[in-house]
């Protein structure tokens, strides 16, 4: 008669420690990837409201008949629109603009002027967050305001 020997159930120590080693790498690349996600998130959501108040100022000046204007601070990396209070970016973004001399009142601030035709004088703000840039674009002849996203 031949005795079985029963066979060890369960898993070794090596095993244990493999699945546990996936475990931790794809939970990293999960995160980070999260991570990315919303940190682009964060900087769409903020050039969509800028883009949102440059709409708002043009839309005053048309709707009043008078001029209107959109100032940027970029010291403090704030936008402000007609009648509306500051508005500050989180603190991981940055803020650039390129506008007609004229509409320059500082070494850190300036603005975009909007006309009761629509027009505007034009510019462009660009909105950074690390690698990744957004930018504004404010046509000068019909006062419209487009955004170009970075490819995701």
């Amino acid at each position: 008669m031949h005795a079985c020997r029963s066979r060890p159930r369960g898993f070794t120590l090596i095993e244990m420690i493999a699945v546990v080693v996936l475990i931790a790498v794809i939970l990293t690349v999960v995160s980070v990837s999260f991570s990315k996600s919303l940190s682009s998130a964060k900087v769409r959501a903020a050039s969509r409201d800028l883009v949102a108040a440059l709409r708002y100022t043009r839309g005053q000046a048309i709707v009043k008949g008078e001029q209107k204007v959109l100032t940027l601070d970029l010291e403090h990396n704030s936008y402000q629109a007609p009648n509306r209070g500051s508005t500050e970016l989180p603190k991981d973004m940055k803020l650039q603009l390129t506008t007609a001399e004229q509409e320059l009142t500082g070494a850190n601030a300036g603005g975009i002027r909007f006309f009761p035709d629509g027009s505007s004088t034009g510019g462009n703000i660009a909105v950074l967050m690390g690698e990744r840039v957004w930018r504004i674009n404010v046509a000068w002849l019909t006062g419209e305001i487009t955004l170009d996203q970075p490819p995701d």
